[in-house]
């Protein structure tokens, strides 16, 4: 066994190579900003090396830091006033903790609910008189409470259960309150519920009623106008996401049918004529406007690539957050320009992503290739396998995957079953079977580029972080003989520890996943367990992982350490100090360099 401590061969010394400026290259996120002070804006920032909060007033042009922590902030929002910024302060990445907050212009930080004890956050929708607020909260003991607070009296509780639920959003005038809910045991497909401050029941929509379809809805926001009853909710009647308005007052259901492939989001225009609709498909992504009178649908144009982020401001004008796989993020604005352009060093661009779609045992899987220009196959190939499951992979810039193009790699991501964007029955396809289904679709895509001529076969690289670091860990043992190595970060090791030991949301999920508890269903549990495999691991394995996280905890991760040590199996663990994955931007750069020196050193 070899404990790593950050400091691998070749790593001192020279000018700083691409990979590593793209990592310390200033980001930002997209700007969100005061419903009621347009120029008073929130944004996140890696600019002083660790991912904090902004405050930037575009009035006067001052940026701010707001938030200053050893290991970073990035959960936060600006109450509709513009007056405060409200922040979730938690302990070196758990995620348990309180909500403070201080004043836009600076001071000191406050609680922002008193009363309140620390909690999983469960969503959060404050009033626009800034001193109201719907605070959702999620403990192991509580399940999931909710609570109203108003002009800083004491919190009242307005809903609890057991299931996992969440604050979906505030009406403009404050009378309602919509709440996503899984009473009914399906953490992958909730309910909808709209009460009052007081807690009384409004209206309530359900679509994992009544059929034999699994449906899920989602709250996309009240319509911004005082009085205004209607709900933008996503839906999946038709076998994707699409959006649609429902008025909770009438309870009548207006189905926008955009003629649009692939899913569907949207939000409000500040006026509420429109909507700016946000269409995703096949790992690409674009922007449209509906207008409510005449029912016309215009495209907002946008470059190739993926939008990760979009809002509509009361000029009319769109600004997003851009990008594609060879150049990086950029936040832009319809009306021209660049908005926010952190200064100090620039990105530089990576390669293009070349499309592929293979025929697996559940249908067409789409995957996403980038490999180095003018090199000699067949290429050493990293399988790069996204976290989520319910994500994907996107044609969007990603530090990680080019510098192993940068180092002679063919990177390959694999949109596998689980993986959103492709229609509710790609997504749902996991169930039971978790982790073996979506390892099949890897292994589909890993015979045609083993076949195609692009990848080695004796330096194929399976890799990942969070879901992508489970997926690592049981395909190196359920596949020992085709992965010559295996990088698993954050990863589910042991099935059954880390169920009793994550935060109670994804318990609720890992239910709905395998159909029970371990002790109901254990032979799933076992069946889909890296922990099982241990033993038949046959490539060296390099594990990282941070000691404070809820979601992928530390203690299953050690079990499976401790069966690789008493095997002697090749194998390295890097233990750093926070939770699912770090905002520090030098701890992110220490994380490639030990896998890259890993790969070098095992792959000769």
């Amino acid at each position: 066994m070899t404990e790593s401590n950050g400091a691998p061969r070749g790593a001192g010394g020279g000018s700083m190579p691409d990979w590593e400026k793209r990592f310390r290259a200033p980001r930002v996120s997209l700007p969100d900003w005061a419903e009621d002070a347009p120029d008073r804006s929130l944004f996140v920032s890696n600019a002083t090396g660790t991912y904090e909060l902004y405050a930037w007033d575009r009035a006067t042009g001052e940026q701010r830091r707001a938030t200053d922590r050893p290991n970073g902030t990035t959960d936060g929002v600006l109450s509709p006033d513009g007056e405060w910024i409200w922040w979730f302060s938690d302990k070196d990445g758990d995620e348990f903790g309180v909500w403070l907050r201080q004043p836009f212009g600076g001071g000191d930080d406050v609680p922002a609910v008193d009363g309140l004890e620390a909690s999983y956050p469960a969503g959060l929708a404050i009033g626009r008189d800034g001193s109201t607020a719907v605070v959702g909260r999620s403990t192991d003991e509580d399940g999931t409470t909710i609570h109203v607070v108003r002009g800083g009296g004491a919190p009242q509780e307005i809903y609890r259960h057991r299931e996992s639920a969440g604050v979906g959003d505030l009406s403009h005038d404050g009378t309602l309150i919509a709440v996503e809910h899984t009473e009914h045991g399906d953490a992958m497909h909730s309910a909808l519920r709209v009460v009052r401050p007081d807690g009384t029941t409004v209206a309530e929509l359900d679509d994992t009623k009544g059929g034999s379809q699994e449906l899920g809805l989602e709250v996309l926001g009240f319509a911004p106008v005082d009085g205004d009853t209607r709900l933008l909710v996503g839906h999946q009647r038709r076998g994707r996401w699409e959006p649609m308005v429902w008025d909770v007052a009438s309870g009548e259901e207006t189905d926008l049918a955009l003629d649009l492939p692939g899913d569907v989001s949207a939000e409000w225009y500040p006026d509420g004529s429109a909507l700016l609709v946000a269409h995703s498909f096949e790992a690409r992504s674009d922007l449209w406007r509906y207008e409510f009178g005449s029912g016309a649908l215009t495209r907002v144009e946008t470059p190739p690539g993926t939008v990760s982020g979009a809002t509509a401001r009361p000029d009319g004008s769109v600004e997003y957050l851009w990008s594609s796989a060879a150049e990086p993020s950029v936040v832009r604005s319809t009306s021209g320009g660049v908005v926010l352009d952190p200064p100090g060093l620039k990105a530089p661009v990576s390669v293009p992503v070349e499309d592929v779609w293979v025929e697996g045992p559940g249908g067409r899987i789409h995957a996403l290739v980038q490999k180095p220009a003018g090199a000699t196959r067949p290429l050493p190939t990293v399988f790069e396998v996204h976290g989520g499951p319910t994500w994907h992979d996107s044609d969007s810039f990603a530090a990680g995957p080019a510098a192993w193009v940068d180092h002679g790699y063919a990177v390959v991501r694999v949109n596998y079953r689980g993986s959103t964007g492709y229609g509710r029955e790609w997504t749902d396809a996991l169930k039971h079977r978790v982790g073996l289904i979506e390892l099949e679709d890897v292994s589909a895509v890993r015979e045609w580029a083993v076949s195609s001529g692009l990848a080695d076969p004796d330096r194929l690289v399976l890799a990942g972080g969070s879901w992508g670091g489970y997926l690592t860990l049981l395909g190196v043992g359920t596949q020992p003989d085709v992965w010559a190595l295996g990088l698993a970060a954050v990863p589910v090791a042991d099935y059954v520890t880390a169920y009793h030991d994550e935060m109670e949301a994804l318990k609720a999920l890992d239910r709905t996943l395998f159909g029970g508890t371990p002790e109901e269903v254990p032979d799933r549990f076992t069946a889909s367990s890296p922990l099982t495999y241990v033993d038949e691991v046959k490539a060296p394995v390099y594990i990282s992982a941070g000691v404070n996280d809820p979601r992928c905890p530390i203690r299953q991760i050690d079990n499976y350490v401790d069966r690789l040590v008493a095997r002697g199996a090749t194998h390295e663990v890097y233990r750093y100090d926070a939770g699912h994955g770090s905002l520090v931007v030098e701890e992110r750069i220490k994380q490639v360099r030990l896998e890259l020196d890993f790969a070098a050193r095992h792959l000769s």
